[in-house]
């Protein structure tokens, strides 16, 4: 008789012979072997999510090494996952990415109450493997944020580093670019495209789930690419674009996707000292976002962005000669705002900002 296992990649359930000790799925073409897999009772985690033989593959049963991972926490969870790539040794390296992924994990843990164990950092400090910043790795991260996620969940995820854009080729975007993240191996991997993202954590959301995701690199403006972008002007009115194109399917499961940018998608972000006022470089947009939460109690999702705005504003008032030209600079230019983007509509002024 048949039975069902999960596979490995996407999560999918499969029907497969009682003899059979590996299958590739349908869906996703991951091979799992079904042999070997040896989850611990009651773990919940990475390990059980992509089973023994891992993602692709890889041999974590055969003796290959394990990806200390953290375990998927009961229903209502609180999840993260947090990127920061400096580039170490590459023209273009950054010096604050790294410390944004620490910044926020401090204000998750200590301030917002996430479980230490319930956030998977990815950096170039690691020393497991399987948390460098690498494209393999951080779209299996990506999968593993949204895993099963349930109603009353709260997800979040961060990446400070190098983001950019490219030619859009199935025509989805409205100003014909895609928009894209730039992992550590991107010169010789590729970049992970906004239609990807979408697909892996915007679209599996399901009803009473809510993403946030706090993009903190250059045309990071729809990143997510939900439908939905607010324009807010400098006296703190708004308006939200419609960019749905009914050809393209990019919405959610029933959930909630947010998105806080540095910038928009013609825009470009810089990492600074102009906030901290010693040598320790941090991302203008990560920086304002964690001391608005910080300092700003019952906040809404406006009240958010113009703390951030305000924040950003001061210090290029007290820097003018500081212009964004390249993000090797000292600070963004005063032009450029965090932006708000969403899976749906909602009053800023009143929906209150909570993760």
């Amino acid at each position: 008789m048949a039975r069902r296992e999960r596979c490995g990649g996407c999560g999918v359930y499969m029907l497969v012979s009682p003899e059979a000790r590996a299958v590739r799925c349908s869906m996703c073409h991951a091979v799992t072997n079904l042999g070997t897999i040896n989850v611990r009772p009651g773990r919940t985690g990475y390990d059980s999510y992509y089973g023994a033989s891992g993602m692709h593959g890889y041999p974590y049963a055969n003796g290959g090494p394990r990806p200390s991972l953290p375990p998927v926490p009961a229903h209502g969870r609180k999840r993260a996952l947090l990127c920061g790539v400096n580039y170490h040794g590459r023209s273009y390296k950054l010096k604050g990415s790294i410390n944004d992924a620490k910044c926020m994990k401090y204000l998750l843990v200590e301030k917002l109450g996430f479980p230490s164990e319930s956030i998977l950092m990815l950096t170039e400090e690691e020393r497991d493997p399987f948390k460098i910043p690498t494209k393999q790795n951080i779209r299996k991260a990506l999968r593993w944020l949204v895993y099963g996620c349930q109603p009353g969940d709260s997800l979040v995820f961060h990446f400070s580093g190098h983001g950019t854009r490219q030619k859009d080729y199935n025509h989805d975007e409205v100003d014909g670019f895609d928009e894209a993240l730039c992992p550590l191996d991107h010169e010789t991997e590729g970049n992970i495209i906004d239609d990807e993202i979408n697909d892996t954590i915007v679209k599996p959301l399901t009803r009473g789930t809510t993403l946030h995701a706090i993009i903190d690199s250059c045309y990071s403006g729809t990143v997510l690419d939900v439908p939905f972008v607010c324009r807010m002007n400098e006296e703190g009115y708004y308006k939200w674009e419609d960019q749905r194109n009914p050809l393209f399917y990019k919405r959610t499961s029933g959930g909630l996707a947010v998105c806080l940018s540095a910038c928009d998608d013609h825009q470009t972000s810089a990492d600074t000292t102009a906030f901290t006022g010693t040598k320790t470089r941090t991302g203008a947009m990560t920086y304002s976002f964690v001391q608005a939460v910080q300092s700003g109690p019952r906040l809404t999702y406006g009240s958010l962005l113009n703390a951030m705005r305000y924040a950003i504003c001061d210090v290029s008032e007290a820097m003018p000669g500081a212009t964004q030209v390249l993000l090797e600079t000292s600070i963004r230019s005063t032009d450029t705002d965090p932006l708000l983007t969403s899976s749906e509509r909602f009053d800023i002024y009143k929906k209150p900002f909570v993760l």
